[in-house]
């Protein structure tokens, strides 16, 4: 076989990788997809022969041609050849079955490494033409900013009021295994190296090799876990993005906002001027809202391992220093107060330097004084000295560092004395990176948030209070016979009492209330934490426990600005709020509004909850910092970053926001740096866009975000048109829950080991107890996507139908950033459904007269929001103005399908089986579950969604 990435000349290469529109930009991914499916073909053959490459072939190619036949218009054809393909899938074993899904799947994988590597790609393209910055970047942002009038003081002070956390969450995790993501990892890197220019041939073949082999090797894994992850698991996993790429990613991207300020305003700061602009927050191991394996101890260790985690790179860093600060005493001096610092150091140990250190580092004075800083970071790491001759177990005597500002400090001593003799080149290419880091990491890494449901809550006062009135200092006796529940609440609040005491008491700062309805639900956790000996006042360090209400439902939204008031204007809380510097954190919940009152409504009342709540706060002299608990899809608030973050009221976000990065989207983001900085790179671009506005001091005013009263009567009306609809059509029909279970495989999510946490609160399935992921879950693998769009075309076809709705719609479309997210946003999802495909799933109803009422009812709603989208945003085709989007759609559907009708026939089999053996465990159950696993993670990888 030919080579498949060699050029027929590298100039061609170099034009293709700085091409800025066309097809010349995309054909590198086209190369990619082509090649990547050669060798993945050329290992099926190897590893399973010709005979199963060719049913892989058979099956694609059917897909294909039921497309084709379905875009002419010839439905009954395109049925017939999809019933002809699900017979002939029928036929097979299902061990034959599930390598087959894991051919199609890993396809996928492959295809989703070409487009992340595109995507680093199109990055470093865009940064070999500054003069083009994009809406979305930084120097995109100053860039409007400048050419609004904003001044330079001006642009400062908006960036300094700038504070993004990114929230790491693990549910859904990501479906595929560790070691399995480490494997993609190296074939990502591969390719980014195949782009390098000029490339020998022998290089270039050792590189398609190495691909290969890796390939082969990801055969050869089981791509799914064998067992349900533990929290534990999913807390590693997690962990692992930071030394993938986030430690590495932020000095690059300060030093990115370095060169924008420079380049658009003609600012000469370094990135230690900076303001702080990013920090980093978790769920993993702290979110016990409905999982019995989130414990106290397992919040200790998720914080342990953080700390560890961090200490360990700190060292490594600390360790590269030594190596490379070589700067002799006989060549420049240090500072005094360099040198006072480490007599210092050296009197504590009551050993003389040259006893110390005999000849090592003899002039090197930097090196001996950060061999002082690393002995400290080891004890504080409680890393014991490798031997009793040792230097490291000389210096052990020193004492921990305590705080983050310690070791900073001595950082900055060291940075202060390079500047001030001539090292400042040095200063800023070795110590201010790791200063960025401390500055951001401190010695904790990110804050865990814990999170637990109100009622837990309520339960646990109401218990407490019979035995205890209260404590506002002293931890008290538990009785043994409060029910487990409460008792696992007490035992958290002691683990986070722990934390407190610690050295690192900012590791724990929010306790997040999920269900929160009242005022009560936040006292509440208040009055637990102080019997559980926790002060929650900020001080000496400590920045307190902030309770976070988590308003979910519809009627929370509407109720969460008058529960706020009456909580900020309560005096004992007023003084809370004093210590944690007049701040107030409240969360607002994406996916369960979605489930309680469908797409449409879910988001005009979190927008109005947002306005309402700023005002409120503003009325109460609180500065309001909202936390956005959006998952990764549609359904529970997925979708582009920059047009999310901008879509907020005006004049209600004052630069700080915290949101939830969710387990399904780590990997897509954060699983390389330069995705990592673009990433990262969005939500500050976007913070900074949402608060100075730039466009409204534009002339033509496009897109201000400014809410027109005509516009807010629109969206008024049409939420209440799609909430009735939803409700009645949705929640309100019991056949609806009876078609999910039996028309999705939601019930298979106990068995796929997707995640530690249960898919649902216990007992029979119901929409109060049915969690809104495994919700979202299960309409995606069916490919119906309900939550992303029902009720949206009832409201948006009665308004079409008022005089002036349609022009007044498409004005929103044109004006409002919220519109045009939520019409963006229902768009994508209508894209990606398949009601052919949708059919054949509604078709594992038993129950015929309730299969044909409900499929029909959420047809035609179907088409009802399809033809009223187009006829608002005037368009032929959904997607017809993201047509990178609607072609990555359309590449991937005829992979998709194979896997849809093996998933729906692997669940008619399993039905089959448990229904003729009493549902008794077997090895061919086992087969199936397997089977099935393989599926989901396969129509998971080909949409980009888990749930």
């Amino acid at each position: 076989m030919p080579q498949l990435w060699k050029p027929a000349n590298w100039s061609d290469r170099l034009a293709e990788l700085e091409a800025r529109t066309g097809d010349l930009k995309e054909a590198p991914l086209r190369r990619d997809v082509r090649s990547l499916g050669m060798l993945l073909g050329e290992v099926l053959r190897e590893q399973a022969g010709d005979a199963f490459f060719q049913r892989v072939e058979d099956l694609r190619l059917n897909a294909i041609r039921r497309r084709e036949t379905q875009a002419e218009g010839q439905q009954q054809q395109a049925d017939a050849l999809m019933q002809s393909t699900v017979a002939g899938v029928h036929s097979l074993p299902v061990d034959e079955a599930y390598y087959l899904t894991r051919a199609f799947a890993f396809y996928f994988d492959l295809i989703n490494l070409a487009e992340t590597n595109h995507r680093k790609r199109r990055r470093r393209s865009l940064q070999l033409h500054n003069s083009e910055a994009q809406r979305g970047s930084l120097r995109g942002t100053l860039r409007a900013m400048r050419e609004a009038g904003i001044t330079a003081e001006e642009a400062l002070a908006y960036l300094s009021r700038i504070f993004v956390v990114p929230v790491f969450t693990a549910h859904p995790t990501e479906v595929a295994r560790r070691s399995v993501l480490f494997k993609r990892r190296r074939i990502g890197e591969f390719l980014a190296h195949l782009d390098s220019i000029p490339l020998p041939d022998e290089e270039m073949q050792d590189l398609e090799n190495a691909v290969t082999a890796e390939i082969t090797a990801l055969w050869q894994s089981d791509e799914v876990r064998s067992r349900r992850p533990e929290v534990a698991d999913e807390i590693k996993m997690g962990l692992d993005y930071y030394e993938v790429s986030i430690f590495e990613t932020l000095p690059r991207l300060y030093e990115e906002v370095s060169a924008a300020l420079a380049s658009e305003y003609g600012l000469t700061l370094d990135a230690a001027s900076l303001p702080l602009m990013l920090g980093f927050g978790s769920w993993i191991g702290g979110d016990r809202d409905g999982n019995p394996f989130v414990t106290p101890q397992v919040t200790r260790e998720a914080i342990h391992e953080a700390r560890t985690r961090l200490l360990d790179f700190y060292l490594t860093r600390v360790q590269q220093l030594i190596d490379l600060l070589t700067t002799s005493a006989q060549q420049l001096p240090v500072s005094d107060e360099l040198r006072t610092r480490l007599d210092n150091y050296l009197a504590e140990i009551r050993v003389g330097e040259d006893v110390l250190f005999g000849p090592r580092f003899q002039f090197e004075l930097y090196r001996r004084y950060l061999a002082c800083v690393r002995a400290r970071l080891l004890r504080t790491a409680g890393h014991a000295a490798p031997n009793a001759d040792s230097l490291e177990a000389s210096l052990a005597a020193l004492p921990p560092y305590c705080s983050a500002h310690d070791l900073m400090e001595d950082l900055s001593v060291l940075r202060r004395s390079l500047a001030a003799h001539r090292g400042e080149r040095i200063a800023e290419t070795l110590v201010d990176p790791f200063l960025l880091l401390v500055r951001t990491f401190g010695l904790h890494l990110h804050t865990l948030d814990v999170r637990q449901h109100a009622r837990i809550h309520r339960k646990a006062l109401e218990e407490c209070s019979a035995w205890q009135a209260g404590s506002n200092e002293n931890a008290v006796e538990i009785p043994q016979h409060l029910s487990p529940s409460t008792l696992d609440v007490l035992d958290t609040m002691r683990a986070i009492q722990e934390v407190k005491a610690s050295c690192s008491p900012e590791a724990i700062r929010q306790y997040v209330i999920s269900g929160a309805a009242s005022a009560s639900d936040v006292t509440a956790v208040l009055w637990l934490a102080r019997l559980a000996g926790i002060n929650p006042a900020g001080r000496d360090g400590d920045p307190g426990l902030m309770p976070v209400p988590l308003f979910e439902s519809i009627e929370d939204l509407r109720n969460a600005p008058e529960v706020c008031r009456e909580l900020w204007t309560n005096p004992a809380y007023r003084e809370l709020l004093a210590s944690w510097g007049n701040t107030q954190e409240i969360m607002l919940g994406y996916s369960d509004s979605n489930k309680d009152g469908g797409m449409l409504t879910s988001t005009w009342e979190i927008f109005r909850a947002h306005r309402a709540l700023h005002q409120v706060a503003h009325e109460c002299g609180i500065t309001l910092r909202l936390f956005h608990g959006r998952g990764g899809t549609v359904g529970r608030g997925g979708g582009p970053t920059h047009r999310s973050i901008y879509a907020q009221p005006v004049d209600a976000f004052d630069g700080q926001i915290r949101i939830t990065e969710q387990g399904e989207v780590l990997n897509f983001k954060y699983s390389d740096v330069v995705l990592a900085e673009r990433n990262l790179e969005l939500m500050i671009a976007a913070s900074l866009d949402a608060l100075a506005r730039p466009n409204a001091r534009q002339p033509d005013g496009h897109q201000t975000g400014v809410l027109e009263p005509a516009w807010e009567s629109a969206f008024d009306e049409l939420s209440s048109l799609a909430y009735d609809f939803y409700r009645e059509q949705i929640l309100h029909d019991p056949e609806v829950l009876q078609y999910f279970e039996q028309a999705t495989p939601v019930s298979e999510l106990e068995h796929a080991k997707i995640g530690s946490r249960p898919s649902r609160r216990g007992g029979k399935m119901s929409f109060d107890s049915l969690r809104a992921i495994p919700w979202v879950f299960g309409w995606t693998q069916s490919r119906l996507l309900i939550p992303a769009w029902f009720g949206v075309g009832h409201a948006f076809t009665a308004f079409l139908q008022k005089p002036g709705g349609a022009e007044l719609l498409r004005e929103m479309l044109t004006e409002f950033p919220l519109f045009i997210d939520l019409v963006r946003n229902v768009e994508m999802a209508l894209a990606k459904a398949d009601l052919g495909i949708a059919s054949l799933y509604s078709s594992l109803v038993p129950d015929a007269g309730l299969r044909e009422r409900v499929f029909t009812k959420l047809k035609a709603e179907f088409e009802r929001t399809r033809e009223a989208l187009l006829t608002i945003a005037q368009q032929d085709d959904l997607l017809q103005n993201n047509p990178v989007l609607a072609r990555s759609i359309r590449l991937r559907n005829p992979y998709v399908d194979p896997m849809s009708l093996i998933q729906v026939d692997l669940l008619r089999r399993k039905r089959a089986l448990v229904a003729s053996s009493n549902g008794a465990a077997s090895p061919e159950l086992d087969a199936i579950h397997r089977a099935i696993a393989g599926t989901i993670n396969g129509i998971s990888a080909g949409l980009r969604n888990t749930g």
